[in-house]
Parts: structure tokens; sequence; C-alpha cells
């Protein structure tokens, strides 16, 4: 976050479902590459692994803060450094949504500002529903077009399909390790 806000009445982080679901597409994806390398490649990969977790679970660790003056959208003082795609509006500069089709054929919203700014609406926290809610008391815009970029089952099949995959990898790794030489 650009700074701490005095007055944070609800704080909304990335939807569990949607972060787990990138975490372990990584990690399914990652996880082989350093054991199918060999030599100089082999030890560099298995050190590139954790600096990429840490800057997927940076890029997931997006927050939203809601206040009785503002709303505030960043990361936690550990990876805000890195990530500099923060921003924060006081209620008062709030002036419009504007949607914007995607090319998967859902829509975004962008939150424009009294100086013609405009900034990405999150659609992707936790209790969504409830943000919405207070994100249109507090600004006295329409909200009831506004939903989620996706729908829940296809973070939850991607989820399903991310997790059987790392798991068939990682019972693969053991038994070739097992495996006499």
């Amino acid at each position: 976050m650009t700074g701490p806000l005095q007055d944070v009445q609800a704080r909304y982080p990335m939807a569990p479902l949607i972060r787990f679901t990138l975490i372990s597409l990584y990690l399914a994806l990652v996880v082989p590459l350093p054991v199918f390398a060999t030599g100089t490649l082999q030890a560099l990969l298995w050190l590139a692994l954790p600096l990429g977790l840490a800057l997927v679970l940076a890029a997931t660790s997006e927050q939203v803060e809601l206040s009785g003056s503002s709303i505030q959208v960043g990361y936690p003082r550990w990876c805000a450094w890195l990530l500099r795609r923060s921003w924060s509006l006081p209620w008062s500069a709030i002036r419009g949504l504007t949607p914007v089709a995607t090319s998967q054929g859902g829509r975004v919203f962008y939150v424009r500002a009294a100086d013609g700014s405009a900034y990405l609406l999150p659609q992707r926290v936790a209790a969504f529903e409830d943000f919405l809610a207070r994100f249109g008391q507090e600004t006295g815009l329409e909200v009831t077009a506004i939903g989620r970029i996706s729908p829940p089952w296809t973070y939850q099949l991607l989820a399903a399909l991310s997790g059987a995959m790392l798991v068939a990898e990682l019972v693969w790794i053991a038994w070739e390790g097992m495996a006499p030489a």
C-alpha cells in the first residue's frame, strides 16, 4: 500500500480460490523443470523456483482497503516496493465507472476520477458482494451490473487440474527417485 489508512473499515484480499489456483498452477508448471534439467541449468532452476514462487505470492497478495474517506488498492509492505500498481482515491473524487469488454467475453470496470484518470476496479477480491455494496454505498454509483471477471467454476476447474497435475508430477518424481539406476 502507498500509505496506511487511518480509518480502515474493511480489507479485501484476493479471493482464496483465485490465489490458490494461480499458485498451484505455477508450481505444477515449474516444479518438474529442475528435475528434468542437468548440470548447471538444474542448479539455476532450483534457485529460480523459489524466486518465481515469491513473485507469484507477491502478485497474488493484492488487497483493497476501504475507509470512510477513500479506497486504496495495493500490496502489503513486504512486496509493495516491487509491485507499484497501487492506487488510492478519496470517495469524493470518484465520478463514474466505465465498462470495458475483455477478449474472453467478460467485462472489467474502470473507476473514473475527477481529474480524468481511470483505475481498474478490483474484481477478484474475497467477499466481492460485500466489497461492491460498500463501494456503491460510498460512491452512490450503480453497481448491480458489476460481476466477477470469470465465474468461480473456471477457477475451480483450473485448481483441480493444477492440483492433479502437481500430485502426478510429485508421484512421478518420487517413483523415479526410488527406481534402481
